[in-house]
């Protein structure tokens, strides 16, 4: 049995008083998102955000059936725009920016980055395009464009400048070439090879028929 007191402070709350939580939860909701982009917290705070601001509009009319039944309207609605619409940058997404995405997301540093601590900016990086940042070694001076190199779960990403990631690539690519023309010399040293033949067998270089013609004469 509850308590006559409680009843009655049930009893005595405002009518106003959902709707109002409904949007404290749905700012609440929102803040989260931005904190930690890619948790999917905008949903469902966009869909308690919209329902407590009808109710408050709905006044007296606005029991919690027709609360709940907002919610799950603009739950709906919430959850088509967000997969639907260039929200985050990528239509069809169905995300801001979680963990995987992260990946190869290039970026700006706003505060210097080592291999403990440091803060970047990326690029269409979901609500909130702001990062805790490391470095793989060094630092990292502010304003250096840089890449993802680990998502890290979202929360603290694996930085490399961007300059330092295309000299691994030009790195790569000359090693390739090197090998291809490595491999381009052995086959051109292994035709010359099978061109000039054997000397001992008179396949050669034609001197033994010079000096067969030269004792008939």
């Amino acid at each position: 049995m509850f308590e006559p007191s409680l009843v009655a402070i049930q009893l005595s709350l405002p009518p106003g008083t959902l709707p109002l939580v409904l949007v404290a939860a749905g700012l609440g909701l929102s803040v989260l998102e931005a904190l930690a982009p890619g948790a999917h917290f905008i949903v469902l705070g966009v869909a308690l955000l919209a329902a407590g601001l009808v109710g408050l509009l709905l006044g007296p009319l606005a029991s919690p059936i027709v609360l709940g039944v907002f919610v799950l309207v603009f739950g709906a609605l919430a959850i088509y725009g967000y997969r639907e619409f260039d929200v985050y940058g990528g239509k069809g997404a169905g995300r801001t920016s979680d963990s995987t995405s992260l990946r190869g997301r290039a970026g700006r540093v706003t505060e210097r980055v080592t291999p403990t601590e440091g803060e970047v900016k990326l690029d269409n990086g979901g609500f909130n395009p702001l990062y805790s940042a490391r470095s793989v070694d060094g630092e990292i001076p502010e304003g250096t464009e840089v890449l993802v190199i680990d998502p890290g779960g979202g929360n603290v990403v694996t930085v490399e400048s961007v300059s330092a990631a295309y000299d691994d690539i030009d790195r790569e690519l000359a090693r390739g070439r090197d090998e291809e023309t490595d491999r381009a010399d052995g086959r051109a040293t292994e035709a010359s090879e099978e061109e000039t033949g054997d000397p001992e067998d008179g396949t050669g270089d034609g001197e033994p028929d010079i000096e067969s013609e030269t004792e008939r004469a």
